[in-house]
């Protein structure tokens, strides 16, 4: 007979409800907002990545072309520069490397691979939980005109 009575004193009573569907769907819309915030950012480092590499292919064309050859530290050198600063300002965790490919693709060109890896910072970071790594790499060609 109680049990009865506290079953129907229960099943109408709705106070507290939104706490609990709040506690039980909050902490995975929380996960899901800081994952699309991630996500936004490798999306941004990964776009500025590869417009560094085409600054850094265009610069090196147009001193090649104007006679000035670029050693590969010169244009290491400067794809930090240009990455570390406006519009891009990546942090000082970027890794460009410049090599030369012994095969170039286009007869009397001098064909060089520009890498970059960097490390995403994680919106997580306070938490101990870093960001991934992403790399781009692209050829330049080099060719007098």
């Amino acid at each position: 007979m109680i049990a009865r009575r506290l079953w129907r004193g229960l099943r109408g009573n709705e106070t507290g409800v939104a706490t609990i569907e709040f506690a039980i769907i909050g902490p995975a819309m929380i996960v899901m907002l800081f994952g699309v915030i991630q996500v936004g950012i490798a999306l941004q480092n990964y776009n500025a990545l590869r417009n560094v590499s085409a600054d850094v292919a265009r610069y090196a064309m147009i001193q090649y072309a104007t006679g000035n050859k670029l050693s590969n530290d010169q244009m290491t050198d400067y794809a930090e520069t240009v990455a570390q600063n406006a519009p891009y300002l990546l942090t000082s965790t970027t890794l460009v490397t410049v090599t030369n490919v012994a095969t170039p693709q286009i007869t009397g060109a001098q064909e060089k691979t520009l890498t970059i890896q960097y490390k995403i910072p994680s919106v997580l970071g306070s938490m101990g939980l870093e960001g991934p790594t992403i790399s781009y790499s692209r050829p330049m060609f080099l060719t007098k005109t």
